[in-house]
């Protein structure tokens, strides 16, 4: 790497005074350790952007002096001022609309008021109070970020401990004092007094990694989803729901179909959903004790967070990321985590399933091509979309609404023979909710500690439940998935495609001089 180059970098990225300060420290390095800096690849440096965007988050994200520092390791596992910063500079990046066009706004709001108007006739329940929100990419963000930081909580919980852990029971004396600086990237920053304990500064880097992690998650999701409840749950405070102008308009245009009929289309998901959670009160609390539990159940392997750790003379921020990476030192889900994720898939098949029933019954005499725009959106979720990933990297989930084309022809037959007031009042108790075939086989199978090769599993009363084997069912969705290459390996949810066995190496860092982390 040529001196000046690095020079002009540190210029470019901290402005001409900081620039200076880097530089002569940098200078002052000792000998071996320039030399080792300048053989770098100086192509490979963060752009002076990307750089200037991160301390920008980091400011804003209350990490300016020590006392901010210690304040968030206090304040719980997640940095949310942080997420939040970093998903709005994705949010606001060059391709995105900083204000709702005023042409898509109000196209926007007239097919969610159509919408709401033909939804009276397919459904029981009444319009969510309040006005349905038209939102930029930032605007979601912005009233979402709040609630996948809640979500995350206890793994990001999990992780904090797992990272103290190994630092105070498994590494010794490998990391015994204090840590003289964090290398990040070509410059080895010092820290100040105060933030050189160990496990102090680790619990503030596995903060701030989770941290950049939603906030990366939200960022891209901004770009993705259509509406509030793409996530087949509840985000926003507003009961209303809402529908990100820019995204509806730009999939309206992908598509070989009128713009009207697909906003429409969109309009239509959105306010049954919100027309169902404003009117199931216990459906969300629902939806949130099912995630919680499936989250607090998340057992992180400490071998493998070793593995990250042990180097502590080669350790970065991008190590501790791995850390804090379920796909990396998650283990594969207990019991009660299937448990969960099987109640889980099951509720959400049952509202996506309730939503596409009446979605289509409110538009077929109004929107030409439903039935092309009922079948993309299935498919979108079969083969896992915006939600399915974000779950997946923040919680280890892998959350599809696999049974949806089963569930909507459930509830279809039984508003065809019941009619459309007592098919949604199924919905006024858990208990009273239909049941998809084989609910109760898959929940046993999933408490189940020996099933056996017949496929039958002890129910919670001790009774055997037979196989489904006689009537056998084809999963269109889980074979669509096949046919389209998705690993069923592949995720944090099972962990199956990678090796946790944490063989750690033995050679741990036992130097005398304070490491560099």
């Amino acid at each position: 790497m040529d001196e000046n180059a690095i020079h002009q970098w540190l210029i470019e990225c901290f402005g001409p005074i900081q620039g200076e300060v880097a530089w002569t420290q940098i200078s002052q390095l000792p000998e071996e350790v320039r030399t080792q800096l300048m053989s770098q690849d100086s192509s490979k440096l963060p752009k002076p952007q990307e750089v200037q965007a991160l301390m920008q988050a980091f400011s804003a994200g209350g990490l300016n002096t020590v006392g901010d520092m210690q304040r968030t390791v206090a304040e719980g596992p997640i940095n949310v001022k942080l997420a939040t910063s970093i998903a709005l500079q994705q949010a606001n990046d060059d391709s995105s609309q900083r204000t709702v066009a005023a042409q898509d706004g109000q196209a926007v709001r007239s097919a969610m008021s159509e919408a709401n108007l033909w939804l009276d006739t397919a459904c029981s329940f009444d319009p969510a109070p309040g006005e349905p929100q038209v939102l930029t990419r930032a605007g979601w963000v912005e009233g979402t970020v709040d609630a996948w930081a809640k979500f995350a909580a206890p793994v990001a919980q999990s992780m904090s401990e797992a990272l103290s852990a190994v630092l105070s029971e498994r590494l010794g004396g490998a990391l015994d004092g204090e840590i003289a600086g964090v290398f990040a990237g070509p410059v080895p920053l010092p820290l100040p007094e105060g933030m050189k304990d160990p496990v102090k500064l680790i619990k503030l880097l596995g903060n701030t990694s989770y941290a950049m992690q939603l906030g990366h998650a939200a960022g891209d999701l901004s770009h993705e989803v259509r509406g509030s409840f793409d996530q087949g749950v509840a985000l926003l405070k507003n009961p209303a729901g809402a529908l990100i102008a820019q995204n509806a308009v730009e999939y309206a245009k992908e598509l070989d179909i009128e713009q009207g009929e697909v906003l429409a289309f969109l309009a239509l998901q959105e306010v049954a959903h919100a027309r169902l959670f404003a009117d199931v009160a216990w459906l969300m609390p629902r939806f949130e004790a099912l995630i919680g539990k499936y989250a607090r159940g998340v057992d992180i392997d400490l071998d493998a967070v070793e593995e990250q750790l042990r180097d502590a003379d080669t350790m970065n921020p991008e190590s501790i990321a791995g850390a804090v990476n379920l796909t990396k030192v998650g283990i594969p889900d207990t019991p009660e985590q299937k448990e969960a994720m099987a109640g889980l898939e099951n509720l959400l098949a049952l509202v996506e399933g309730w939503v596409d029933c009446v979605t289509w019954k409110a538009g077929m005499a109004h929107i030409p091509h439903i039935e092309q725009l009922r079948e993309m959106l299935r498919r979108e979720r079969a083969v896992g979309g915006p939600a399915e990933r974000t779950f997946e990297s923040l919680i280890g989930m892998q959350l599809r609404p696999k049974r949806m084309r089963e569930a909507a022809a459930l509830w279809e037959s039984i508003g065809g023979t019941e009619g459309a007031e007592a098919r949604d009042a199924k919905w006024g108790h858990p208990d009273l909710l239909p049941k998809l075939q084989g609910d109760d086989a898959a929940i046993a199978a999933a408490n189940a500690t020996d099933v056996t090769s017949t496929g039958a599993a002890p129910a919670a009363g001790g009774k055997a439940i037979e196989s489904s084997a006689k009537e056998p069912t084809i999963d269109w969705d889980a074979e669509l998935s096949k046919l389209l290459g998705e690993e069923s390996g592949d995720g944090a949810g099972d962990n199956s495609g990678g090796d946790n066995s944490g063989d750690s190496d033995a050679s741990g860092n036992s130097g005398d001089d304070k490491p560099t982390v």
